[in-house]
């Protein structure tokens, strides 16, 4: 028997369980670092109390010999008090992962395999190799249009789901890649402000400096629980919430942790992502913006086509109505990548500041109206000019003061302590920013775990550029991150590539 500790361990939603070595040795135990062990014990009215995790071994005073620590997630989870007596034993895998290993093979998955597979996989039944052998299963072996449809209802079905009532309830999302594309700060609003309800729970970045939910956060409180995101939508018509406190396709926010590392975004994980998400929060219209770019993470139009009919096809499987939206990336949009930069590019648009970015404001009318025209609020042709109204009369930033209101103010960080200037080493027309490198760029100076950290860019693609001009800015915390961005920048001359 063992007495639970508490380990103040924030271990990414994986359950992590630390043990003695001199217990396992005194005791004949058995046990190795990263077996599978069950920790299991009762609660006060004696119901049975149990978790799976991954083991791991100490041999200092981090756990005494007769304790068995948990991480937060752990502890959370098995619900009982610090200092209950438990027992553990070592677990079987869960059977589901022999499916993983059939697609790894070349099998094809039915509906009951992905919901077996999600259901251990939002139990927390498996370790992280476990988890990156499933995304990259999906990856290595694509799966076909009746895989990806049962894939996204099975994380729908493992989640919990909001009901806003009759429609149309609006949403808007984008498949990502681009940096400073932060629409949806401004779109949302325009919508609300044209009467739309829009429950926009958003993702916090994956592989990227800054996702929607971290620029908001800028703003307002995003952790919004499910109650309370439902009153905050009855009270102003919107809000633009962290998905991941709502328990909305949780099987979606937990292989995220496995997927940032590695820096991917599967096709797969990418569809069932984005319509489960929309889906269980209550959307019956969707608008889906693809960007493609030579540095995008959609490069050419035939990708982008192939991608928004695999879109089609599931949105109809779930009875989801969705438009699709190829829009050309030549760059980032917008002149912040980070948090704090991005916040300050969205506040300028909506108060229709003279300097705002042109791209950004642009870009979020066009997709605004389109959700507006697709929703009938508008009759078709009258989307952008009912957008344009509802930005420019101040209409959308009053919206937007109000969902921040709702959701609970913020205080907007102070700017990076620390700011390097990149000047033009020749002269030139800008021809092409390259998005993944400034997105790496950004988050070597610290995004989005520093919010105020990120890049600034001087100039836009098709400009003029003279030598010494310049071309961008990195902003950051410490000297130390000041440093890793420069090196990084310094070792890739043609972030901004300048033809003549």
């Amino acid at each position: 028997m063992f007495r639970i500790k508490h380990l103040p361990l924030d271990t990414l939603r994986e359950h992590v369980i630390v043990i003695h070595e001199q217990t396992v040795r005194e005791g004949n135990l058995g046990f190795n670092p990263l077996d599978r062990v069950r920790v299991f014990g009762t609660t006060a009215d004696k119901a049975s109390a149990e978790i799976n995790g991954i083991l791991n071994f100490c041999r200092d005073s981090l756990v005494s010999v007769n304790e068995i620590g948990l991480s937060d997630q752990a502890f959370a989870d098995l619900g009982l008090t610090e200092g209950s007596e438990v027992s553990a034993t070592i677990a079987l895998a869960p059977r589901s992962v022999d499916r993983i290993r059939d697609k790894l093979g070349g099998i094809r998955l039915d509906s009951a395999a992905f919901h077996a597979i999600m259901l251990d996989v939002v139990a927390h039944r498996y370790s992280r190799v476990e988890l990156a052998m499933f995304v990259l299963a999906c990856a290595l072996r694509s799966l076909d249009g009746d895989e990806l449809a049962d894939y996204t209802q099975a994380m729908i079905d493992t989640g919990t789901s909001l009901n806003f009532g009759p429609g149309p309830i609006a949403d808007k999302h984008c498949v990502g890649g681009i940096p400073g594309n932060r629409t949806t700060l401004i779109v949302v609003p325009i919508l609300a402000a044209m009467g739309l309800r829009v429950p926009k729970t958003s993702s916090r970045a994956i592989t990227s400096p800054a996702g929607t939910a971290d620029t908001m956060e800028m703003f307002a409180e995003v952790a919004l629980g499910p109650e309370r995101l439902q009153q905050v939508v009855k009270s102003v018509g919107a809000c633009i919430a962290w998905g991941g406190a709502l328990k909305l396709a949780p099987a979606d926010d937990i292989l995220i942790t496995v997927e940032r590392p590695m820096e991917i975004d599967t096709e797969s994980q990418m569809i069932a992502s984005i319509l489960a998400k929309n889906k269980s929060a209550g959307a019956s219209h969707v608008l889906i913006d693809i960007p493609v770019g030579r540095t995008a993470k959609v490069r050419t139009d035939e990708e982008g086509q192939h991608l928004a009919q695999l879109f089609r096809s599931v949105a109809e499987r779930i009875a989801l109505k969705v438009e699709v939206q190829l829009t050309r990336a030549n760059g980032p949009v917008g002149f912040g990548v980070g948090p704090r930069l991005e916040a300050l590019d969205v506040r300028s648009v909506l108060r229709g500041e003279a300097n705002a970015p042109r791209d950004l404001r642009e870009k979020s009318l066009f997709l605004a109206s389109r959700v507006l025209e697709m929703t009938a609020v508008v009759q078709p042709g009258e989307g952008y000019r009912a957008a344009e109204r509802a930005l420019d009369s101040g209409k959308a930033m009053e919206m937007f003061e109000r969902i921040v209101a709702a959701q609970g103010p913020r205080t907007m960080p102070e700017p990076a302590a620390c700011v390097a200037v990149i000047e033009a080493r020749n002269d030139g027309r800008l021809a092409e920013i390259d998005c993944w490198e400034v997105a790496r760029a950004a988050k070597r100076a610290g995004a989005p775990a520093n919010p105020s950290a990120g890049v600034r860019l001087r100039c836009k693609v098709g400009e003029v550029i003279s030598k010494g001009r310049p071309l961008y800015e990195i902003h950051a915390s410490t000297d130390a991150q000041l440093g890793f961005a420069r090196a990084y920048v310094d070792a890739h001359p043609d972030i901004f590539k300048l033809g003549f």
